[in-house]
Parts: C-alpha cells; sequence; structure tokens
C-alpha cells in the first residue's frame, strides 16, 4: 500500500497544516521566524510526524530538521524531499510546510505497508527560506548543497542578535554547517512540492504544474532628484518634480515588461521624504524588481529601463541615480526529473503544465550543484504570503499521489 492507496491522504495534509499553522510568535495570525519559540515548537511537531513515519530525525547546525527513510538492502544513495517551516509575517499555511507535510505523509504511507526504496529518503524542513530574521536567506540548503558563507553567521537581527548567537542559543552548533554539504554522487536529487503562489494554474482549470526553472532575478533602488517648491507659485512648465518624473519612469518599466513574456518587473516600494499636500517633491526613492526565467532577456531588459530612466530624468530636469541591488541567475530544473514527475503526474490523471516559478524557493540553492525538480499545486486567486493563501485538500491529494508514483518511477529506472 502506497500515497496511491489513500484517497484521503489530501484531508490528512490539510489536517497537519492546520496544526502546523497554529504555532505562531504572533497570538491570532500566523508569523513564524526562524529560530523563534515558535520554530521550536514546530520543529518539534515536524520532529514526531517524521518519526511516526518510520524515520530516524535530527536537528542540523543551521536547525533544518532532517528525517532519514532508509533505504532497502543497504542503498547507497539518497532522494531529498522538502521544502520550509518558516514564514513571513501574517503568513498562510501553504507556502512551505506543504512540501515537507506532503513528503512526510508519503513516506509514512510506504512506511505503514512495508515498502523502502533502493535509496535512502531524507525529508528536509528547512527553517530560513523566507529571510524574515537574517539578511541572508536559503541557509539550509546552501549548507546542503556546501555554499553556504560563513559570514552570514555575523548577522544580525532587528535586536542584534547575530545568527550564530541564535543557533547556539537554540542549540545546534554553527561550527559543524561546513559537515552538511552532500557529495553530489550521493545525491538522487532533491523534490520540492509547493503552492504555486500564483494564479496561472487556477486561470486553467489545471490541479498542477511541473517546474522548468526558478526565475532569476535583479532588483535595483533608484533615487531621483528635483528642485522642491511651493505647489502654488511654480509654472507647471518650470517645475523639476521628482515624484511626476519617478511616475513616468514606473509606467515606462511597466511598459517594457509588459512587452516580453515571463518576464515581469515590480515597483514594490516608493517613498517620497519630507512630502507635504502643498510642496512639490524634490526627491523620490522607489525600488525595482525585474524577474525572468531567461538571464538574457532579463539583462536586456534591464539595460532598456535604465536607458528609458536616464531619458525621462534628462527630458524632465531631474536627476537619477540607479543603485544595483540583490541579483541571482536563473536556476533550471533537472530534465529527466521534471519528465518523471511529468510521467508520475499523468499516471495519475493529472497532466500537468510545464511553468517557471517567480517566486524563490530552497530548490535554487542547488542549482548546477545537485538536480532538482518541482511540483506546484494550484493555489486559489493566486494568493500567497497572506492568510487567505488556500490549497484544496483535493488537490493536495492529487499531489500526494504524484509524488508516490513519481518514488516508483525513480526506484525503476
Amino acid at each position: 500500500m502506497t500515497a496511491a492507496d489513500h484517497p484521503a491522504l489530501g484531508e490528512a495534509i490539510s489536517s497537519r497544516l492546520a496544526e502546523l499553522a497554529a504555532l505562531s510568535d504572533e497570538p491570532g495570525r500566523l508569523t513564524r521566524l526562524y529560530l523563534s519559540p515558535a520554530h521550536r515548537r514546530a520543529i518539534d511537531l515536524v520532529s514526531y510526524w517524521m518519526r511516526d513515519a518510520g524515520m530516524s530525525v535530527r536537528l542540523d547546525p543551521l536547525a533544518s530538521v532532517v528525517g532519514r527513510y532508509e533505504a532497502q538492502d543497504g542503498g547507497t544513495q539518497t532522494l531529498l524531499l522538502g521544502s520550509h517551516i518558516d514564514s513571513v509575517r501574517n503568513a498562510g499555511r501553504f507556502d512551505g510546510p506543504l512540501g515537507v507535510v506532503t513528503a512526510i505523509e508519503v513516506v509514512k504511507a510506504a512506511f505503514k505497508s512495508g515498502k523502502r526504496y533502493p535509496f535512502a529518503i531524507e525529508v528536509v524542513a528547512f527553517g530560513d527560506e523566507e529571510g524574515v530574521r537574517f539578511a541572508t536567506t536559503l541557509g539550509g540548503s546552501r549548507a546542503l548543497a556546501g555554499t553556504f558563507d560563513e559570514r552570514a553567521l555575523d548577522e544580525v537581527d532587528e535586536s542584534t542578535i547575530s545568527r550564530r548567537e541564535a543557533l547556539t542559543a537554540f542549540g545546534c552548533d554553527p561550527s559543524r554547517v561546513a559537515a552538511e554539504r552532500r557529495p553530489p554522487d550521493s545525491i538522487l536529487g532533491y523534490i520540492e512540492v509547493h503552492i504555486e503562489q500564483g494564479p496561472v494554474l487556477e486561470k486553467e482549470g489545471l490541479p498542477l504544474g511541473v517546474v522548468t526553472t526558478i526565475d532569476g532575478v535583479t532588483r535595483a533602488t533608484i533615487d531621483v532628484e528635483g528642485v522642491a517648491g511651493h505647489a502654488g507659485t511654480v509654472p507647471m512648465a518650470m517645475r523639476h518634480d521628482a515624484l511626476a518624473a519617478a511616475a513616468e519612469m514606473l509606467l515606462a518599466i511597466e511598459e517594457r515588461a509588459r512587452r516580453q513574456p515571463n518576464l515581469v518587473a515590480t515597483v514594490g516600494k516608493l517613498d517620497v521624504p519630507r512630502s507635504a499636500p502643498n510642496t512639490i517633491p524634490g526627491r523620490v526613492r522607489f525600488t525595482l524588481d525585474i524577474r525572468s526565467p531567461a538571464d538574457a532577456e532579463r539583462i536586456r531588459a534591464v539595460d532598456d529601463i535604465k536607458a528609458a530612466i536616464a531619458a525621462i530624468a534628462a527630458r524632465r530636469g531631474v536627476m537619477q541615480r540607479l543603485t544595483p541591488g540583490h541579483q541571482a541567475p536563473a536556476a533550471h530544473c533537472d530534465e529527466k526529473l521534471s519528465d518523471l514527475l511529468a510521467a508520475a503526474a499523468a499516471s495519475c490523471g493529472a497532466a500537468p503544465r510545464r511553468m517557471p516559478s517567480g517566486a524563490g524557493h530552497d530548490a535554487m540553492a542547488f542549482d548546477k550543484i545537485i538536480p532538482f525538480a518541482m511540483l506546484f499545486v494550484r493555489c486559489r486567486g493566486g494568493v500567497s504570503h497572506n492568510p487567505d493563501e488556500y490549497a484544496s485538500p483535493g488537490d493536495i491529494d492529487i499531489a500526494a499521489r504524484v509524488l508516490s508514483a513519481f518514488l516508483d518511477r525513480i526506484a525503476t529506472p
């Protein structure tokens, strides 16, 4: 008996997600930050579920929970399954925990039926994917990939507590991070089940998607400096309005992004310092976030947007300065693992859509090191990072059956 023989598996997973969502650092809403008291309670609960599913459990040096289900006949390779259990502030219950709980329940179904695979399975519940408490994110997955930058241990949170101090107080030994690296030749791959966090699957009436690429991203901050003045005394033709210039720049950014399929550009924050109802804005600062599954197209769009911003500033007689921020290349899913996921989905009657992921995930930490693939689950309205985030038990059940069928397929190449 496997997950495919449990038609109510989606209900069981949904129930456990609700139980996990009750563990929060803030009353009345879900906020579970890395190395917080709620994170500790979530670790304890997930560890209990893992043991109940026949796994040995340990907490690694960066507070990732690792449950291991041993291979049959001494198999030496390992397949990694998982996602994260931390959250943004005022979060939904599905982003991250869905992948962890689904993996646990699929392993539990195999364990209860006495089934083993020719490879070990490690279910990993990462603790710092969201990057809310400390500046650097994906620490747990980067440790497994062998790319964790130990300078991140000295980052401090808003209370000036360093990551190193917080880990030590949590009972972890950050000096052993390097030992978490998995030799690539010992790992079959990493599979992450995750809600889509977008509206595409719902719009197309599909329960599942197989991810092709995790988008590359360019972030920047743009400062626009004009001349502040009295709202009633400066003629329109003589103004150097920083906010009006910024508004034109925002529309130019939107127009450029609309011309490129699969490219998105977002101005998520705009500040007008020392603003007043009767004052022409003299300074504006806004953020820029550009993403695409094709790095060349993203870089070309960035260059075009830079040129448009410069041209608008020159024409309006304002100064502009673009300060680069976070940069990350696109991370490409492994074709073989993705094909196996798609075939497993088709065998369950849910042929998936191939699609890029505009959001970042732990999976991207394994790019070019460990092969990885992702299975998206439809979410209502495309809403995520919000209490209204929702995936139906029916869709979750299909995802669990697909993951189980995938394990069978990779076990018999």
